[in-house]
This record gives structure tokens, sequence and C-alpha cells, in this order.
């Protein structure tokens, strides 16, 4: 009987501490799972955002193929930060709350190797694997600190910068390549952004004016599903922010002036026309025949007309009204003028006619001897 009870108790004992076993290496695993989702959550918020391929082709614009197209011109423009609804694009200055500015997006994203940057070639850019820029080299160029971050190979070079050392105050306009193009499926001229170079605008140790140089082409199309989800303030009146950067491009929101028009000759507008004067009223002309090029394609309706004439009505009301209000006496004298022009055209309406005018007979001076003689003569042969 004491060698069963003994038996059955060593038996117990041996079957709670491998129960202890498995529970404490239950737990262990636990932990580990634990520590291994709080470090993918940590890269995952250091990293940017992965966007699939059926995100990307969701986002892309696709361009019109040549069947569709009749007409196209390739415009080049000049985005300053500092005018009309562009400081969309430039601020905030340091990623904070309420994000970060284009550049930073377009250099985390040239950093961890997620898109491609082409050379900038002064209006014969090539957007192909030749042309391709390699990032190290850039950021040397224009002396921007950079380590070699984790995962970094000769294939698939990565770097980490840190947020002060990217120059984005330095970023104060873009050049953009925009297409104008128009098709016969929409009968409709449009106007797409195809590519965006951002200009560093930096001074010398010596100070004066700044240089412009421009750093590298991005396409649009790359960058749309990181920039969709970037949200901007538009408007100083609402702080609330309802359209992101993506909206900002695809709705023309911007405001530039058109620096080259693409030519056989490859020359800007400032080589064309050298002459300041000249060179506003070409930018001026190039801008209305683009915005009207399809509206002259069509017959306006009656509504349209009208709708003209009402827009030049306006025009000179606004124009008179710009002149100044004029004094009583000014008033005065123009109507007298007014008045005097009117009696002017009725007489010369007046004399324009001819009058009859009574006509008067006209006594004949009597001769004396001549009279008299007839007389006689007639009286003797009676």
């Amino acid at each position: 009987m004491f060698f069963f009870r003994k038996y059955f108790i060593m038996k117990s004992v041996r079957f709670l501490t491998i129960a202890l076993a498995v529970l404490i290496s239950a737990a262990a695993a636990n932990a580990q799972v634990v520590k291994k989702s709080e470090k993918d959550a940590k890269k995952k918020s250091e990293t940017s955002v992965q966007i699939t391929d059926r995100q990307q082709s969701f986002f892309e614009q696709r361009e019109p193929s040549d069947a569709d197209l009749q007409w196209t011109k390739v415009v080049y423009r000049s985005l300053d930060l500092t005018k009309g609804k562009n400081p969309a694009l430039y601020y905030p200055e340091e990623p904070n709350a309420d994000g970060e500015d284009l550049f930073f997006i377009i250099m985390r994203l040239l950093a961890n190797d997620e898109i491609a940057a082409y050379e900038y070639l002064d209006g014969r850019e090539m957007f192909t694997d030749e042309y391709r820029i390699k990032v190290r080299e850039m950021l040397e160029r224009f002396h921007i600190y950079f380590t070699d971050a984790k995962g970094s190979n000769e294939k698939h070079p990565k770097f980490a910068i840190e947020n002060s050392d990217i120059p984005a105050n330095e970023i104060l306009s873009y050049y953009i390549i925009e297409k104008w193009e128009f098709d016969t499926r929409s009968n409709a001229m449009k106007a797409r952004v195809d590519a965006i170079c951002p200009v560093l605008h930096r001074t010398d140790e010596f100070g004066g004016e700044p240089v412009k140089y421009p750093m590298f082409w991005v396409k649009l199309n790359d960058i749309r599903p990181y920039i969709a989800q970037q949200y901007v303030f538009t408007d100083d009146d609402n702080n609330l922010p309802r359209y992101n950067i993506d909206d900002f491009f695809k709705l023309n929101m911007y405001s530039g002036d058109i620096y080259k028009v693409k030519n056989l000759r490859n020359l800007s507008l400032v080589q064309l026309y050298p002459d300041p004067d000249e060179l506003k009223m070409a930018q001026d002309s190039i801008e209305k025949r683009l915005r009207a090029f399809d509206k002259n394609l069509w017959v306006p309706t009656r509504e349209e007309l009208q709708a003209q004439r009402e827009a030049k009505e306006k025009e000179l009301a606004e124009k008179e009204g710009e002149e100044g209000e004029e004094t009583e006496e000014a008033t005065e004298v123009k109507a007298e003028k007014k008045d005097k022009k009117k009696e002017t055209k009725r007489t010369t309406k007046r004399g324009s006619k001819k009058e009859k005018q009574p006509k008067i007979k006209q006594r004949k001076a009597k001769n004396s001897s001549s009279s008299g003689a007839v007389k006689s003569v007639r009286n003797r042969k009676k």
C-alpha cells in the first residue's frame, strides 16, 4: 500500500512539472510574438507607406493615345512658391502634425529607393533608365548630408537623411512640364502636368542674389499615390484642408509663368524675346491661345454671346470706375460737347438737302431811245 501511494505521488509531481514547463514555454512564445509585433509596427511607422501596384494604377493619370490626339502643346512653367496659391507646396517648412511639404515627400521617396528621378536637360528631357540619376551623386552634388540606411545594397541603395539636413527652405520654386492636349473623344482641351522639378535657390558665402539650381525631374504619376495622402491649405480664410497635393495639380490650382514652349531650336522665351515688354506680351498671347483653342473650334450659342457682351460691359464699367470719380464740371463739359455734336449733325443734315428758293423776277432796264423808235415804226405801219 505504501509503495502504490509513493508511486502515485511521484507521477503527479512529474505531471505538474511538465504542465508548468508547457505554461512557461507558451508565455515565452507569446512574449516573443508581442515583441515582434511591436518591432514591426515601429518599422512600419518609420518607413514610408507601402503602395501596391493596384493603388498605383488607380492614382495614375493615363496619357491619351496618339490615335485620339489631334493637337498637343508642351509648355514649361515656373511656379513661384511665394505667389498665389503656390505656398501650399512650401508649408509646413518642417514635418509636423499638419504633415510635410512636397519636397520632403520627394526626398523621402528617393532616399528609400521607391521612385526614380531623371536628369535636368533644359528642354531635352528623356525619362528613360539611361538618364536616371544616382541619388548618392545628387546628394553629394548639392551638399546634403546622409548615411547609408539598413538594407542598402548596390542594386537598391537606401539612405538615411535627417529632416534638418533636407534643404526644404531653399526650394522656393518648381519647374513643371505641362501638356495641353486636344483629343477627339472628349472634344475638349485639357492641361495635364507630366513632370515636376524642384529648384534650389542658394546664395554664396558673400551673399548677393540667390542662384537657381534645378535639381532633377520626377514623373508626377510616380508620386501621385503618396501626394494624394497629404492635404494642404489653399485659402487663408478657410483653415480646413479640403484638397490634397494631387488635386492641386489635377485641378490646375497653381499659378505660374510660361518660360519655355517646346520648339525646334530648343530656345526659351527669354532668348526669343530679350525685351521684357515683348516677353510679357508673348507669354500673354500664348496663354490666351491655349485657353481659347477649343472655344474657337465651335460656333458660340446665343447664351454664350450674351454672356460675352455682359462680360465686356462689366469690364468697361470697371475701367471707368478705376479711372476715378469725375467732378461735376467735367460731366457738364462732356454733356455740352455731346449737345454741340448733336447740333452739328442736325445742321449738316439740313444743309445736305437742297432747299427750293423762290425765283425772283428781275426787271429789265428800259432804254428810252430804242423803245420810242420801235413804237413810232409800228404806228406808221398801222
